[in-house]
Formats: structure tokens, C-alpha cells, sequence
């Protein structure tokens, strides 16, 4: 009797702890708020152009559009390797960069 008395009180008590832990707002910790993207190495009226001879790999991947990780990390070996670029359409000498993907860039790339 004391089992079943027990279970009929803890069983909705534990439900209702449930409930309101899975219906409560989840408030945003600090670590998982998104952090502004910083993109300026020539700044023209409103919009912000990435610099290819000065960016890191990371800034590469997070202000272009169909450049991932391993595409930035390339255009970043590049430079290193062969100098500054020239000209912007000098990406195309990259592995992994097309026109199109040039193209989808292009306003937001700039050499300096």
C-alpha cells in the first residue's frame, strides 16, 4: 500500500517538474551568442568588401558565400604561395573556385 500511495504522489510531481523544465524560454548563454561579424578592410558607403591579400582563412569562410573551410584555407595557400593576388578574377587560379562561385562573391571581394 505505502508502494502505490508513493508512486500516485512522486509519479505526478516528477511529471509536472518535466513539463515546466521542457515548456520553460531557454535563455541564451553567452558562449552560444552570436558573435558580429567583422568584415571591414575597405569600407564603401553600407557595404563592407573582404581584402583576399589580407584575410585569414576563418574570415574568408564566414563573409563569403559557397567558400567552406577547405576552400579558404586553399585561397589563404595560394597567397602564400604565389604572392598577393592582383586582381580579384585571379581566384579563379585557386582548386575549388569557379566563375560562378566568383561571380556569387564578386561585390563582396576587393584587392588591395
Amino acid at each position: 500500500m505505502r508502494k502505490k500511495l508513493l508512486s500516485c504522489l512522486l509519479l505526478p510531481i516528477f511529471a509536472s517538474l518535466s513539463l515546466s523544465l521542457h515548456a520553460a524560454p531557454a535563455t541564451p548563454s553567452a558562449a552560444s551568442t552570436p558573435t558580429p561579424l567583422v568584415v571591414a578592410n575597405q569600407v564603401t558607403g553600407d557595404s563592407a568588401k573582404v581584402d583576399i591579400n589580407t584575410a585569414s582563412a576563418s574570415l574568408l569562410h564566414q563573409a563569403l558565400q559557397g567558400i567552406g573551410k577547405t576552400k579558404a584555407e586553399a585561397i589563404v595557400a595560394y597567397r602564400e604561395e604565389h604572392g598577393n593576388f592582383a586582381s580579384v578574377d585571379e581566384l579563379l587560379e585557386v582548386k575549388g573556385i569557379g566563375s560562378l562561385l566568383l561571380e556569387r562573391n564578386r561585390d563582396k571581394l576587393t584587392v588591395n
